[in-house]
């Protein structure tokens, strides 16, 4: 007979009470999807693993500030978004000399999957999408998570969610487009 597994809510109140393992319960759960989110939202694999981590760390250090009742998976992603807000901003302002290590001389993934299958050309288009909608996109689509749980997440309103969806669609079917043509 197998035990249903332990709920969200029940592991944060014994990673408070101090038990390490339900809070390890908890990355292991969520790891991929914070990752997935991370590395759609700065398209850098290597960075994508150090938010990830990042996430995870300002999770533990301020679970006591986290809700009973409310979803575990929207207040790690809206962590995760923030650090990767974060690092964006870092890139911006130290753009240039600084990061010349980050500088990818070879063609970009939309010329490279120009020539492959759907699925690559579909990843290659999100990728080109400017970051507010490639991160409500992936929220969306990927994750699987309905609008109202987007704007906690991102910390919009409902009716600018619903309009960056609508304009990254209406982005990706020109890209996809585009690349039908060439």
């Amino acid at each position: 007979m197998t035990t249903a597994p332990e709920d969200d809510g029940a592991l944060v109140a014994r990673a408070l009470r101090g038990n390490p393992d339900a809070f390890a319960t908890l990355v292991e759960r969520y790891d991929r999807a914070v990752y997935h989110l991370a590395y759609r939202t700065l398209q850098d694999s290597e960075e994508a693993r150090d938010a990830t981590q990042e996430a995870f760390f300002k999770a533990f250090r301020s679970l006591r500030t986290f809700k009973i009742g409310s979803k575990f998976s929207t207040w790690i992603f809206a962590i995760t978004y923030h650090a990767c807000c974060d690092r964006l901003n870092r890139r911006k302002r130290y753009a240039g000399s600084e990061l010349p290590e980050r500088a990818d001389p070879s063609p970009g993934p939309e010329d490279q999957a120009i020539a492959l299958d759907d699925a690559r050309r579909l990843r290659a288009a999100v990728d080109a999408l400017p970051e507010k909608y490639r991160t409500v996109i992936t929220l969306f689509h990927l994750q699987g998570k309905q609008y109202e749980e987007i704007a906690e997440v991102l910390g919009l309103p409902l009716g600018t969610v619903k309009t960056h969806l609508f304009r990254a669609k209406e982005q990706l079917r020109k890209l996809l487009g585009e690349m039908e043509v060439s």
